[in-house]
């Protein structure tokens, strides 16, 4: 099969004679995909009873010979909805009623908005399923962002009744005998907002319990849009069904989504040009989601348009994020946008087609050498990749240690995690992303930084999985609270204890400018934010505090449980202490790679019919050079390569080295 490359298309915003010259345009540059029709509800729906795909119609035969992904269009809502039915527009945080504007603009809860939603999604399958070129559908846009109307308030006691039962179960689970917050009727809910449990923001909450379970419900409540347009289009096709979710996104939970999707695809725009571990960390979520390859639904081939600052991307970063892309499982590279907006507010966001129509800029001639180099990689498409190591994200933990009031509001779960996966990137470690309730025992090594929440279930398995021989690391702020976010009536760290061989019996915070030193083995790391106090019932103490009154004290553990270890990291560790204390776990488990610790140097191996796709990147600004660790040949060269050779990376340079697999 070959890599889809292309992107979102929009030609409605242009005259239908320039259609043509695109045409002409995606031939150069080797575009063979077209995502059309996202915002267009307002174009194909004039109003209630009117229907007009006229100029869809239109849209579609001009890219015949090309892929097409048709979306529903319900990405944003029509002017004449919003007046019509004032309902479908949302209340926000601080209770304010929205008129139509933007495109994150509809309640999920509203009736309303539901019944037109899913008959035009309906419509569009109905009119389009049969298109010979069809290979996808996509629903909404992006999805994201809350409600707080009574519509929702209403839908959210429902949410409550199905999950709790009883108002017994409920009060328990929210601690309400605090602040005389029992309720005796469901219609007592209200919505936690600013005119209710919060206060300072949406972080800042009375009660956690409440707040956590309106996330839930939030990311439920618009994951039932999509389950709805979807079902609409099954009644007409078969084709896979997707929506382009948005890497670490925190209202949304990715993994109870990600069921219903045929197939994840998602848009990466990082925040800077200095985030490969970012993108390399979340393209593994993606892939994570459902264990399978995914696809690169957006990128930008140049800037974004949404930023104080929109840097472009520097010659040669395109390929080179496009290809990290594809070397950690996507089998698409798809763009935002194919011809850049005419007007509003992405008209300046970048594009493969600039206004003035030209082949001869840097960025258009970049997307067509890479649009050259795609078809060599044709094998590649639906390659697996194979992890020993897992590292374990929980939507969960993330909103509770978010929302909890103390011990600091500094603490990013984002950024933490990011922190970890730097280290084992710099072991040429390939990492699969898990949930919670993933299964864990294929691997050899689970690591779970900020496992605030542990339901019951996972203190289990962990436990078997270390007995069993496995090794296992956690951090700081881990095994503090139960699925209801209510903290464990024992020993921190919880379920966690036993195998951990550890208690903790205070957690100091300090401001972000207070460093702690930790002694590591002749090694001296900066931590910072958050210092649990440990004390090491059984464990062996592997690093200690050098300040404050708790200096000599344990801040790293190791402790052996069955025929597996298990280490604690009981701060935040800088990057050389975690590279220390990871970097000896993974050696210890004997998963160290061949192009471990490379500066700049990036390697990820895929998996088909007997080969394997390695790939090396360099995100660094001066040449490298490695030595090949198996004979095989450079897929972007054609040149054969011997075990040991060297192999040449220029600054944002890639090789491709297929192998067989053995």
């Amino acid at each position: 099969m070959t890599i889809w490359y292309g992107g979102d298309y929009n030609p409605e915003q242009w005259p239908a004679d320039v259609w043509a010259e695109d045409s002409r345009l995606f031939d150069l540059a080797g575009i063979n995909t077209a995502t059309i029709g996202v915002f267009s509800w307002g174009l194909l729906q004039p109003s209630e009873d009117v229907y007009d795909f006229g100029v869809l119609d239109r849209i579609t035969e001009s890219l015949d010979g090309r892929n097409v992904i048709m979306a529903t269009a319900t990405g944003a809502l029509p002017a004449w909805l919003a007046r019509k039915h004032p309902e479908v527009t949302r209340v926000d945080f601080e209770g304010r009623k929205h008129v139509y504007g933007a495109r994150h603009n509809h309640c999920p809860s509203s009736p309303v908005f539901q019944r037109f939603s899913v008959e035009l999604a309906g419509r569009i399958a109905e009119r389009y399923a049969g298109l010979p070129n069809l290979v996808a559908w996509h629903v909404g846009n992006e999805y994201g962002g809350s409600c707080y109307c009574d519509n929702c308030t209403a839908a959210f006691r429902v949410w409550l009744q199905n999950r709790y039962g009883t108002l017994e179960a409920l009060n328990h689970a929210w601690c309400t005998t605090f602040w005389s917050h029992t309720f005796y009727d469901w219609d007592e809910i209200v919505a936690p907002s600013a005119l209710s449990e919060h206060w300072r923001g949406p972080n800042h909450t009375a009660f956690q319990g409440i707040t956590l379970d309106y996330l839930r419900f939030m990311s439920d409540a618009l994951l039932e849009n999509f389950k709805a347009e979807k079902a609409a289009i099954r009644q007409h096709s078969d084709a896979p069904v997707t929506t382009n979710l948005m890497g670490f996104y925190r209202p949304l939970d990715y993994f109870r989504w990600a069921e219903h999707l045929d197939v994840i695809s998602w848009d990466n725009y990082p925040p800077d040009d200095r985030s490969a571990p970012r993108m390399a960390l979340t393209h593994d979520l993606m892939r994570g989601l459902k264990g399978k390859p995914f696809w690169l639904m957006e990128q930008t081939p140049s800037t974004t348009a949404c930023r104080d600052v929109n840097p472009v991307k520097r010659p040669g970063v395109m390929r080179l994020w496009s290809y990290q892309a594809l070397a950690h499982g996507s089998d698409t590279v798809l763009f935002f946008q194919l011809r850049a907006s005419r007007g509003a507010s992405e008209k300046y966001h970048g594009a493969v087609i600039n206004h003035a129509s030209r082949s001869d800029t840097r960025v258009f001639k970049e997307i067509a050498e890479l649009g050259a180099e795609l078809p060599l990689l044709e094998g590649l498409v639906g390659a697996e990749t194979r992890s020993k190591v897992a590292l374990m994200i929980d939507w969960n933990s993330w909103w509770a240690v978010e929302i909890s009031d103390g011990p600091s509001r500094h603490v990013s779960y984002v950024q933490t995690a990011i922190a970890w996966y730097t280290a084992l990137q710099r072991l040429d470690v390939d990492v699969d992303v898990i949930p919670v309730d993933g299964n864990i025992s294929a691997y050899d090594v689970v690591l779970a930084p900020l496992l605030h929440m542990v339901p019951d279930e996972l203190g289990r398995q962990l436990k078997g999985f270390v007995a069993g021989g496995g090794k296992f690391v956690t951090g700081v702020l881990s095994g503090r609270v139960d699925v209801d976010d209510n903290a464990f009536l024992t020993d921190v760290p919880g379920p966690l204890a036993r195998v951990l061989g550890i208690r903790v019996d205070e957690t100091d915070a300090q401001p972000p400018t207070v460093v702690n030193p930790v002694q590591l083995d002749g090694l001296t790391s900066e931590a910072s934010l958050v210092f649990d106090l440990v004390i090491p019932e059984h464990a062996e103490v592997i690093g200690t505090y050098s300040a404050d009154f708790y200096a000599g004290t344990a801040a790293v553990t190791r402790h052996r449980f069955g025929a597996g270890h298990s280490w604690y990291i009981g701060t935040m560790l800088d990057a050389a202490g975690l590279d220390a204390v990871l970097g000896s776990v993974i050696e210890e488990a004997g998963v160290t790679g061949s192009y471990a610790r490379i500066d700049g140097v990036e390697a990820t191996r895929r998996y088909k019919d007997g080969q394997r796709y390695l790939f090396l990147l360099n995100h660094g600004d001066r040449e490298v050079r490695v030595a090949a660790d198996k004979s095989g040949t450079d897929l972007l060269t054609g040149s054969q390569i011997e075990a040991g050779d060297k192999l040449v990376l220029p600054a944002t340079g890639v090789v491709v080295l297929r192998s067989d697999d053995v």
